[in-house]
């Protein structure tokens, strides 16, 4: 298996795939992250793409931002198994020249990029989308076989079904992360306030600018079309507060069903060794699902805030158990801060 594109995508479906029992090799045109990702040993190194040849039995993961997929795909002649995983596809298969292409997005991923930052476990427990436009049935079967062995959920999408829906769940909240930082640092004093609702609207605003204006570009059209609905429903949102309520009681329903209700616990830590391993203690008395963390420290140095979301029903005993460990624990009233 040739993985070309070593960063943490490739990076890790090739560590992935090493646990399966595959050998890979791995190709970048940046070579700091293919040396990187040779140093973590998920992939053997090659020179370039035309370094071997690939049989029917091989596979060739095009692990790259959509313009480089584009590009390759637009040359590229070989018997093995293809697949991208750049998160647009109508435009990509536009390009495909090769018999065996099967266009995928894994809808999972980091703030954080690089070979560095792969793990094995990123897939689990994630959506794979596979789009079977072109391909033949058995190649669609044996790439979800794959995705299936990674830990991943795969769910076949038509090509320009996937790039409406990604650029509504995806590319817009991207802009929209981008536009209220924008507009939060044109207000003194705004940013010092920020807290935890205004971090998680902003997270994605840490991932690399330039991956995103590819896949922007790449998604214009759907992504403008995301643009303007949000544009028409704030307009109206903003002119009626029966909209503006009703709309607020379909959002926390719709919220809610996006998976299992869950709590929140935010701990105290104070700037002193052995804070987290006395959460972590905690955590494994009470045998609490810990869904979720996050650390927001202190903004002057020492300490911070760590909020730890739970199995609704199981905050409690996660509070107890805390708290029997000497720290100071509370449970919100309130989701929003």
């Amino acid at each position: 298996m040739l993985i070309s594109g070593t960063g943490l995508i490739g990076t890790s479906i090739a560590l992935g795939l090493q646990d399966l029992g595959w050998e890979t090799l791995g190709w970048d045109p940046n070579l700091d992250a293919l040396d990187a990702a040779t140093r973590t040993g998920a992939v053997t190194p090659i020179e370039s793409l035309d370094a071997v040849t690939l049989g029917t039995d091989d596979l060739l993961v095009l692990a790259a931002p959509p313009s480089a997929v584009r590009s390759t795909l637009s040359e590229l002649e070989t018997a093995a198994l293809v697949i991208d995983v750049a998160s647009v596809k109508a435009p990509i298969l536009e390009v495909v020249r090769t018999e065996r292409f099967v266009g995928t997005h894994p809808m999972a991923g980091r703030e954080v990029t690089g070979p560095e930052a792969a793990r094995p476990g990123l897939f689990r427990g994630a959506t794979w989308v596979v789009v079977p436009d072109g391909a033949n049935e058995s190649d669609v079967l044996a790439v979800e076989a794959i995705v299936t062995g990674l830990g991943a959920r795969p769910v076949r999408m038509a090509a320009s079904d996937h790039d409406a829906a990604v650029a509504r769940i995806s590319h817009l909240p991207q802009i929209v992360a981008a536009a209220l930082l924008d507009g939060a640092h044109e207000v003194p004093g705004a940013m010092d306030l920020a807290a935890g609702s205004f971090r998680d609207l902003t997270r994605v605003a840490a991932s690399d600018p330039a991956i995103w204006m590819d896949i922007l570009t790449a998604n214009r059209r759907e992504v403008m079309d995301a643009v303007e609905a949000l544009r028409a429903r704030l307009a109206a949102l903003a002119n009626s507060d029966a909209d503006l309520d009703a709309t607020l009681v379909e959002a926390r329903h719709l919220r809610a069903s996006m998976g299992p209700e869950l709590a929140v616990v935010r701990v105290a830590l104070e700037d002193r060794p052995g804070e987290m391993a006395s959460v972590g203690h905690a955590l494994a008395e009470c045998g609490a699902d810990l869904r979720d963390l996050q650390l927001r420290h202190a903004p002057y140095g020492g300490g911070g805030i760590l909020t730890l979301s739970v199995r609704a029903g199981e905050e409690t005993a996660l509070r107890s158990a805390l708290v029997a460990e000497g720290l100071s624990a509370v449970v919100p009233s309130v989701e929003a801060d």
